[in-house]
C-alpha cells in the first residue's frame, strides 16, 4: 500500500499530474492538478491506492486531511474516486465538512456530480464521522451559499478563496478573472471556475 509519494512534478493534466519517484514517473489524479504549477522542487502527494480487474490507479491530495476526507467519501453510496476529486475541486475541506455538518443541501447540490438525493445520502452517512477533521466551528454558518448570485461574483468569490490558499497573489487572480470574464465564464460553477482558472494561471507563469 501506497501511503505518500514524494517527487518534482514532470507533467502536468488536467485530470493528473505526474510525479518522478526515483525515475519512476507515477500518474496521479488529482482535485486541482494545476495547483502544483508553482511549486518549485518535489512535493508530497498523500495517496489513495485503488485496484481494479482493469485498471490500479494512484488518486493524490496535498494534504493527510484531504486524503482522509476523500475516503470518507467514497464511503458514501453512489460516490466513486472520480466523483469524490470532484467534489474536493468544487470546495475546500472546511467548507464541505461546514456544509455537511450544518445540512447544506444549497451548497453541496452545486458540487460536480452531486444531486439532491447523493446530497442528503452524504448528510446522513458523514455527519457523525468526520470528527477531527476541518478547522472551523462547526455552527457558524461561515460558508451557507445563497442559490442567487450575481454575474457570477459568489462561485468566483469561493473559487478565489480557494486559490489564494494555494499561494496565488491577487494581482495573478484579478487577472484570471478579467480573462474568465472575457470568456463569458461567469455562470460557471465554482469547481469549474477553479479548474479554468488554474490552467490560465499555469499558461501565465
Amino acid at each position: 500500500m501506497i501511503d505518500f509519494l514524494r517527487g518534482p512534478v514532470v507533467h502536468l493534466e488536467s485530470e493528473y499530474v505526474v510525479l518522478d519517484v526515483q525515475g519512476v514517473g507515477y500518474r496521479v489524479f488529482c482535485p486541482n492538478p494545476y495547483a502544483f504549477a508553482k511549486v518549485d522542487g518535489p512535493v508530497t502527494i498523500f495517496i489513495h491506492y485503488q485496484t481494479r480487474e482493469d485498471a490500479t490507479l494512484l488518486f493524490g491530495f496535498p494534504t493527510r486531511e484531504e486524503q482522509r476526507l476523500f475516503r470518507k467519501l467514497i464511503e458514501v453510496s453512489g460516490i466513486g474516486p472520480r466523483v469524490a476529486l470532484g467534489i474536493l475541486t468544487g470546495g475546500t475541506p472546511d467548507q464541505l465538512i461546514s456544509a455537511i455538518y450544518q445540512e447544506n443541501i444549497t451548497f453541496l447540490i452545486k458540487l460536480p456530480g452531486i444531486g439532491k438525493k447523493t446530497a442528503q445520502r452524504m448528510i446522513l452517512d458523514l455527519k457523525d464521522k468526520l470528527e477531527g477533521l476541518g478547522n472551523i466551528p462547526i455552527q457558524t454558518g461561515l460558508f451557507a451559499v445563497n442559490q442567487d448570485t450575481e454575474d457570477g461574483v459568489l462561485p468566483w468569490q469561493e473559487a478565489r478563496d480557494g486559490l489564494k490558499a494555494l499561494g496565488y497573489t491577487e494581482s495573478e487572480l484579478d487577472r484570471a478573472w478579467l480573462s474568465l470574464k472575457q470568456e463569458g465564464a461567469e455562470s460557471e460553477t465554482v469547481d469549474v471556475l477553479m479548474k479554468r482558472a488554474l490552467k490560465l494561471l499555469y499558461v501565465a507563469r
